[in-house]
């Protein structure tokens, strides 16, 4: 029987939600903390892979988060000028992966954790804990307090509870892209399968484009822009400008030329520089744990971000529920996290590496691509370690 009784879940996201649920299955009660008034629905859409959708299935969320996501088929790798380096299809065994709005990922996972009795206080933002033999308090800056057993941070990429476990942990990394999406990207949630999804090593610029089952195009970019920026300095740019840049970038691509001429500033959205967390020196301390992207977000590029998460928020109530002594949970935790979850970030790192280089990589590899892919690169070596991954709920964890 765990030793840890209750605990305080920062932040109201994907992961803390689920964090929760998985607690109270494994027989610890939790309540969830959220900076916002409401759940931050900013962002466009996101792909949950089918490890991502195994976890959701041990919290039961598996069928409200797959009807709200279009099924997709096949990813296609493909040059510049349209001509297709490989063709990725869904593995077999494997449910679809499903991508959706951000924003109906946010409602069916609050919905499902409403619905099996998990608390979530919007309008709570941390700003400090106390650690006390008996626990640890967590302050809000309305004053409000809350105490519990353990406190998790699941407070995202900008995390507090980050910061409060070690005051020199390093921050998110910024990879050199600024990301931007283009379609009808405020319009309901329309059911339907994404055959392809299509993938162009671009001139000067990466991008990606797909076809919505109501026939409508999504597609975006990712943008070398050497300068960091922050998203607000970015927002501050006159979309126009923003605009221009891209078109100028795709000016030269098949069928990117196309789509970026096509794109208006109305239906252009800044995603923001793309970002990943580096290695992070600590992920728990005495009372307080990490969750999801607070310790280990990896770049979009990795396709991985929503379902590492998810795996984190079940692996640790796993390891609470079996093992006694805390330290030694939240050690076993990591150990079982850590490898698996740095080997994804860093391979975004190798593909953000890609798309940032210069015409004459790229074309060598254009040269490489087509050789390796009817060889040793083959769908089930690429993905099959991470997309069959599942956390073995029913396994006990050993310290």
């Amino acid at each position: 029987m765990t030793a840890i009784k209750n605990a305080i879940v920062i932040g109201g996201g994907i992961a803390g939600p689920v964090t929760a649920l998985a607690l109270a299955k494994a027989g610890i009660e939790a309540t969830v903390h959220e900076a916002h008034a409401a759940t931050d629905r900013s962002g466009a859409m996101l792909t949950v892979a089918p490890n991502g959708l195994a976890a959701l299935e041990t919290v039961g969320l598996r069928a409200a988060v797959e009807a709200v996501g279009n099924p997709l088929h096949a990813m296609v790798m493909e040059k510049g000028n349209g001509k297709t380096l490989m063709r990725v299809p869904s593995l077999p065994d494997l449910p679809l992966s499903r991508v959706m709005y951000r924003a109906d990922l946010f409602d069916a996972i609050r919905a499902g954790a409403a619905a099996r009795g998990i608390t979530v206080h919007d309008g709570k933002r941390l700003v400090g804990v106390q650690e006390h033999a008996g626990g640890v308090t967590a302050r809000f800056d309305d004053g409000s307090t809350a105490t519990a057993d353990l406190l998790i941070g699941a407070d995202g990429i900008r995390s507090t509870v980050r910061t409060l476990i070690d005051p020199q942990a390093p921050g998110p990394e910024y990879t050199g892209l600024m990301s931007f999406g283009f379609g009808d990207l405020t319009a309901p949630f329309k059911p339907g399968d994404i055959q392809e999804m299509r993938f162009a090593f671009g001139k000067h610029s990466f991008y990606g484009y797909w076809t919505q089952p109501d026939g409508s195009e999504v597609f975006f970019s990712n943008h070398p822009q050497e300068q960091p920026m922050t998203l607000a300095q970015a927002r501050a740019v006159p979309k126009g400008e923003w605009l221009a840049k891209l078109r100028a970038a795709h000016a030269g691509d098949r069928p990117g030329n196309r789509l970026f001429q096509s794109a208006t500033e109305a239906n252009m959205l800044l995603t923001g520089p793309m970002e990943r967390m580096p290695k992070l020196p600590h992920w728990y301390r005495d009372r307080m744990v990490l969750v999801g992207d607070a310790a280990h977000a990896p770049s979009s590029s990795s396709g991985q971000g929503a379902s590492l998460a998810l795996e984190s928020a079940i692996e640790l109530a796993r390891c609470l529920r079996d093992i006694d002594d805390l330290p030694a949970a939240l050690a076993r935790y990591e150990s079982l996290r850590r490898p698996r979850v740095e080997e994804i970030s860093e391979q975004a790192v190798k593909t953000n590496n890609g798309k940032t280089a210069g015409p004459v990589a790229k074309f060598v590899f254009g040269l490489i691509m087509p050789i390796a892919t009817r060889t040793f690169l083959r769908p089930e070596k690429m993905f099959g370690p991470v997309h069959r991954f599942r956390v073995d709920w029913d396994r006990k964890a050993t310290a």
